[in-house]
């Protein structure tokens, strides 16, 4: 079973996410607990909470089919302390409303070093955030996303994510989220069947297989190895629509969020339906 959905609006409060969702016949969905482009929000009010619950169970959606995001705000990474304490007090509340929601995953941007500390250093910062964070909650596991290598940003190549995990003391309570247009532009072949299989391989050999939590399923409007992340919508940019049935075909991708995160939100209720006619064709 493929959990194929999209990131849909919380507008109104996270109680209307699930049905958002169901509404264009999702099995999976994402979204944000807060305002993602705010460091602090309101307390969930015990209310937001009870219906979120009660919507999620209506429209049959467990935890593993939930991908929550933190705010983009948040650089777990940060090369200068006040920057460091501030994310960390951030994506700590944000774990702490994944566990008042019910939720196993918070999916985050690793960080970035911002060109004042080395690679190693942020990538030892973000491990120790992780870490931080792991001691204060109980259930959570912090999803890190891999990304297009734009600008200082850690986390574009799966050696990085590796570091990360290698130094994460709870390795049950970590995981990764593998965006396609991401992963593409940084550097990845996923337009061939050969070099999808290849890439996958290689996530398998120095990451691992155990680690992935969910995927992200978008186009990209820029290209192979850019760096640059500008996501398209699925078939309408530069990866083209087989990379999507090779993964549609991969077993092993089953019962894990997939996520489309395209522009054109309109879409998203045909691209869900074509994303299951690619997974029909090989059952």
């Amino acid at each position: 079973m493929k959990y194929i959905g999209a990131h849909v609006s919380a507008g109104g409060g996270v109680e209307n996410a699930p049905l958002n969702a169901a509404r264009i016949g999702a099995k999976a969905f994402a979204l944000f607990t807060k305002n993602q482009r705010q460091w602090k929000a309101k307390p969930l009010s015990t209310k937001s909470m009870q219906l979120f619950r009660e919507n999620c169970a209506k429209e049959g959606y467990g935890p593993e089919q939930i991908l929550p995001h933190d705010s983009y705000l948040i650089n777990l990474g940060h090369p200068d302390e006040e920057g460091l304490a501030k994310s960390r007090a951030a994506f700590l509340d944000e774990c702490r409303r994944c566990e008042q929601l019910g939720l196993t995953y918070l999916n985050f941007h690793p960080g970035s070093h911002l060109r004042k500390i080395s690679e190693g250093e942020c990538i030892r910062r973000i491990a120790e955030s992780i870490n931080l964070t792991l001691d204060k909650t109980r259930t959570v596991i912090p999803v890190i996303e891999n990304t297009a290598g734009q600008g200082s940003n850690m986390g574009y190549r799966f050696e990085h994510l590796a570091a990360i995990i290698d130094q994460v003391e709870d390795k049950t309570r970590v995981g990764v989220c593998l965006d396609t247009c991401h992963t593409f532009t940084a550097g990845y072949d996923l337009k061939t069947e050969e070099g999808y299989h290849a890439t996958l391989a290689a996530f398998d050999a120095v990451v691992g297989f155990k680690y992935l939590k969910g995927m992200h399923l978008n186009d990209s409007k820029k290209d192979h190895a850019s760096h640059v992340d500008r996501h398209a919508n699925i078939g309408k940019g530069l990866i083209g629509l087989d990379a999507f049935r090779f993964i549609m075909a991969d077993t092993r991708l089953e019962k894990i969020p997939l996520i489309l995160e395209t522009p054109d939100d309109t879409l998203w209720a045909k691209e869900i339906a074509l994303l299951y006619e690619m997974a029909m064709e090989n059952q």
